[in-house]
């Protein structure tokens, strides 16, 4: 947006005004002042500047921690950036900003915390607490994730934060935790795969069907869904009539559940089509649980 000069957005009245009303209208103006000289910076003794002290900012930190310890995080988080903003090069930059990013996720600001930590990580990408700044983003986005229903972005980078601080952070205090929500988080988005596999096997888009239970098997087969996707891709390779891949998941579910319900289906399926669990040890599903000791 361009500002027009003040002489052309000034009211038409004051525009029309003579020499004479105009040295009036300056005239009154100054009138109202002692002299001229009060008005001027450079009229040396008689300009009074005042500067109001800086606040130290120890003093700041303490009052974030004050207002943390009230129960107001987000007042606490906007006094840790103020630090930042008017002491960016001190050491109490950077407790502050850990600080923010602490405060802004109490408070549940929870991109805003995502941001911080970010900045901090940016900044000290090998200090210590890099590892809790990380740790906090992590659990920013775990806090956002939603139902399955829903699109699992932020259960995504939930899970590709906690494994950063479980990989590069191995000594940190927060490894523990994180490799619990790793795990949690697998099991999430495992359940959003088997979702929309089980939603394609109704409708008999078997193709469909298997890329998903594929992806449990494959990606999360750590997860409490594997035993369920073994089966369902039973299912639906019988329905593709590819007997050997369901005999094969149907055996492999056998050797590793033999007890489960789901493996007393899918022998029951096969069964109906005079077929037995057999596996293929060429088969993708063979071959992949034996990567990681399923076999």
């Amino acid at each position: 947006m361009t500002f027009a000069p003040f002489a052309s957005r000034a009211p038409s009245a004051l525009r029309t005004l003579g020499k004479a009303a105009a040295a009036a209208l300056i005239a009154g103006a100054l009138a109202g002042c002692s002299t001229l000289d009060s008005l001027n910076p450079f009229g040396g003794e008689k300009y009074e500047q005042k500067i109001l002290p800086d606040t130290p900012p120890e003093t700041m930190y303490n009052q974030g921690l004050a207002r943390l310890q009230k129960g107001d995080a987000e007042s606490a988080a906007k006094r840790f950036s103020t630090i930042d903003r008017s002491y960016p090069q001190s050491d109490w930059s950077k407790r502050a900003m850990l600080m923010q990013t602490y405060a802004e996720y109490e408070a549940g600001k929870y991109d805003d915390a995502i941001a911080s930590a970010n900045r901090y990580v940016n900044r000290f990408p090998q200090d210590p607490d890099a590892a809790y700044a990380t740790y906090l983003a992590a659990m920013s986005y775990y806090q956002q994730v939603p139902d399955i229903s829903r699109d699992q972005e932020r259960a995504e980078k939930a899970l590709q934060l906690f494994e950063i601080v479980v990989q590069k952070y191995p000594k940190s205090e927060y490894v523990s935790d994180s490799k619990y929500k790793i795990q949690v988080t697998r099991d999430q988005l495992a359940g959003k795969e088997m979702s929309v596999g089980r939603f394609y096997l109704a409708r008999r888009n078997y193709t469909a069907a298997i890329n998903r239970f594929r992806n449990v098997v494959g990606k999360y087969q750590t997860t409490r869904h594997t035993e369920e996707a073994l089966a369902r891709l039973t299912e639906a390779y019988m329905g593709l009539g590819i007997a050997h891949e369901a005999q094969t998941a149907a055996a492999v579910l056998g050797h590793n559940f033999p007890d489960g319900q789901w493996y007393k289906d899918s022998f029951t399926l096969l069964q109906t089509r005079g077929l037995e669990p057999r596996e293929d040890q060429g088969s993708w599903i063979s071959r992949t649980m034996k990567r990681i000791g399923l076999g």
